[in-house]
């Protein structure tokens, strides 16, 4: 089929290499932006633009779908089909009209569950059993648009977001081109468990010690790769990369360092312990906790409180 895709971050570059594998034709390309990146702060391409450059692609990188500009380009492609995978665009209805057979949207969960913009993450956040991938027809609503093919995918008690996006990036990819081969009849959602994935932010990745084990563990896997959750200690910002949640009464407050093992240390909460196994200080490593305490045995101390 004929093709534009509009897509920015990893997630969508594999989707579109898979298309591009599959011989489809990739007429133009839809990205947000360069954003200043890393460090130092320099324009950075979105891996979408970064692959495209690549096969020879056009690009078009617009602030805004409302500008008659990118919809008389969209209109002189004559695509069958647009292609949208975590775009970060509004879409308004002239362009979604615009292709021969509308858009499809690949969504990173079972709608109706976990609409909008972070739901891999909030499905982890959440303590979910499992999530999916979901073709949708896409309208003018926020990921309301009736349903062509879905997917469930386990999500198992140790995967962090990072590594569920990349299975479903895989499962995606897998399901859009089932789609486009079989052209199946769209399904309208169900009236009846709908959910909205907010955005992440920084601020809300501190760990609130007054919530149980299980969901704080499910909070620390939910923001790794980003935000990465955290909570300060004696001054210092303690990063949190893996943890393990510990199912015990204690007397402790919560934020408690209760107990210091070889390779673990051992937080109170609110309901049960958390075991915390890989963490970082400011302008070090990240380090397995066992390794960690080898270097600096004295820094945690019994009684000591992470807040």
């Amino acid at each position: 089929m004929r093709l534009v895709f509009a897509g920015t971050p990893e997630i969508a570059a594999v989707v579109l290499q898979r298309l591009l594998n599959a011989s489809h034709e990739i007429c133009a390309v839809l990205t947000q932006p360069d954003r200043p990146a890393g460090r130092g702060q320099k324009e950075l391409a979105s891996p979408v633009k970064q692959l495209a450059e690549a096969q020879g692609i056009p690009v078009h990188q617009p602030t805004s779908l409302k500008q008659s500009e990118i919809q008389d380009a969209l209109k002189n492609y004559q695509a069958d089909l647009m292609i949208v995978v975590a775009y970060g665009l509004i879409i308004p209805q002239v362009v979604l009209d615009i292709p021969a057979l509308g858009c499809w949207n690949v969504h990173v969960s079972l709608l109706p569950r976990w609409r909008g913009a972070a739901p891999i993450q909030r499905a982890i956040e959440a303590g979910d059993a499992q999530t999916g991938v979901t073709i949708m027809q896409m309208d003018k609503g926020l990921d309301t648009g009736p349903i062509l093919l879905q997917e469930a995918v386990a999500i198992t008690p140790t995967m962090t977001a990072g590594q569920l996006h990349d299975l479903l990036a895989i499962k995606g990819a897998d399901l859009l081109l089932e789609a486009l081969a079989s052209q199946p009849l769209p399904q309208a959602q169900p009236l009846e468990g709908v959910t909205y994935a907010a955005k992440l932010s920084k601020e809300e990745a501190r760990i609130d010690w007054s919530k149980s084990a299980l969901q704080i563990d499910c909070a620390i896997r939910a923001f790794n790769p980003w935000p990465i959750a955290f909570a300060d200690y004696e001054g210092q910002r303690l990063r949190i990369f893996k943890a393990r949640a510990v199912f015990g009464a204690g007397c402790a407050q919560p934020g408690e360092i209760i107990a210091i093992h070889e390779d673990r240390i051992v937080i109170q909460t609110a309901e049960g312990q958390l075991d915390i196994l890989s963490l970082q200080l400011p302008g070090g490593k990240v380090l397995d906790t066992g390794v960690f305490l080898r270097g600096r045995p004295d820094f945690f101390k019994l009684g000591g409180v992470l807040k």
